[in-house]
């Protein structure tokens, strides 16, 4: 088919680049974007505070019962963990202590019990305090008993100390890997259901206006999707990264930035999985629009659509093992999959390359079908098609 030129420019390239001015300009986009960046910046900026600040818990005490103990919690607690330390409240009972932490002033109450100590508070302690007090008492305590018995705590633990390792890499950084896999995970499915969205709106407005019978009596209307899918996902790459931009300069700036050069790699795929598995479901969101002949008809023409994304998407979260290594490489579940295994490190350096090949195999067959259909029911306006309507349809 000879393309149709406009100044000697094929026309899927007008039509893309009028999808981009109009996307990049859309207040709606223009939020949605802003709104992301903020929580990218807000969650990152939290966790560099968070991991940086340091944490000082008032720990009330009754002086009867437990002043010694809170004393001896205090001195060991940055010993324990460097970022936390403890100051003793003493109270003069129970109902005192009960008192202070419900007007805040104090983090938690200290107790003798019958069995040992109860660590009271108003709602659930936090970690840290739990982990400091719980293991400050173990010492202090096991040092008396040894102490007791004429002994020490270090003849008595001799030999019980547990080390953790493992064969690949660190147990921090494949806790990074996972929370990194998790969140690609969840920015190509709500990418695709955004963006993916405009583009079926885009499609069934102009339908629905008439204004697709004049724009295909001028172009061929493969020339027109390829110009609305490029357009798009010019867009929703150039916002992908923009993301992992903000994304890896944020991570540098925290406790985790040993992560950077274990992920850069991954990400990298991710942006290339991205792009490839995005212009798949462009073809099928272009394929809801044209079988919609109103808006009110979208919610179901592009049902199908969101039950593929929440098949990719609860996939990505469940699957394990070897369904998770098969599922890797079985389009398009393998748009999230595939980056999710090399960001956790578990996908050889040539796993990728066979995934994108499958990957865009699946591509071309679904976009040649996908032109079918929207070719033959873009033009019809006498109500919502069914897919196999649609495929019998003469264009």
């Amino acid at each position: 088919m000879t393309t149709v030129k406009t100044r000697n420019q094929p026309v899927w390239q007008i039509v893309a680049r009028r999808e981009i001015a109009v996307r990049a300009t859309d207040k709606s986009t223009l939020i949605g974007t802003a709104v992301m960046l903020a929580v990218i910046v807000g969650v990152l900026g939290f966790t560099a505070w968070s991991e940086s600040r340091e944490k000082t818990y008032d720990l009330a005490y009754s002086a009867t019962v437990s002043e010694a103990m809170v004393e001896g919690i205090a001195e060991r607690a940055s010993d324990i963990d460097e970022k936390v330390s403890i100051e003793p409240v003493e109270v003069a009972d129970e109902d005192a202590a009960r008192l202070a932490l419900e007007e805040e002033q104090a983090d938690a109450y200290l107790r003798a019990t019958s069995d040992g100590w109860t660590l009271v508070s108003l709602e659930e302690a936090d970690s840290d305090l739990r982990d400091v007090v719980d293991q400050a008492i173990q010492e202090i305590v096991l040092a008396g008993n040894a102490q007791a018995a004429g002994t020490s705590a270090a003849v008595l633990t001799e030999g019980s100390q547990v080390a953790f390792d493992q064969i690949e890499g660190d147990s921090e950084l494949s806790a990074i890997r996972w929370i990194v896999g998790y969140a690609l995970a969840i920015v190509f499915y709500f990418a695709s259901i955004m963006f993916g969205m405009t583009l079926a709106n885009s499609v069934v407005e102009e339908k629905q206006s008439r204004i697709v019978e004049m724009i295909a009596a001028a172009v061929p209307l493969r020339q027109l999707l390829a110009g609305k899918i490029i357009g798009n996902a010019v867009i929703a790459v150039g916002q992908m990264l923009i993301y992992v931009a903000v994304g890896l300069v944020g991570l540098s700036l925290t406790d985790f930035s040993f992560a950077l050069p274990a992920l850069s790699g991954a990400i990298g795929w991710f942006v290339v999985f991205f792009l490839i598995g995005f212009v798949v479901l462009s073809t099928l969101w272009a394929v809801a629009g044209a079988l919609a002949s109103r808006t009110e008809d979208l919610q179901s023409s592009s049902t199908p659509i969101t039950m593929l994304l929440m098949v990719m998407f609860f996939g990505a979260l469940y699957l394990d093992g070897i369904g998770e290594v098969i599922g890797s490489y079985v389009p398009p579940l393998s748009a999230v999959l595939m980056p999710m295994r090399l960001v956790e490190g578990t996908a050889a350096w040539w796993e990728p390359i066979i995934a994108v090949v499958l990957l865009l195999a699946f591509g071309v067959a679904l976009v040649r079908l996908a032109e079918r259909l929207y070719s033959r029911a873009l033009l019809q306006t006498g109500g919502q098609l069914s897919l196999k309507a649609a495929w019998r349809l003469e264009e």
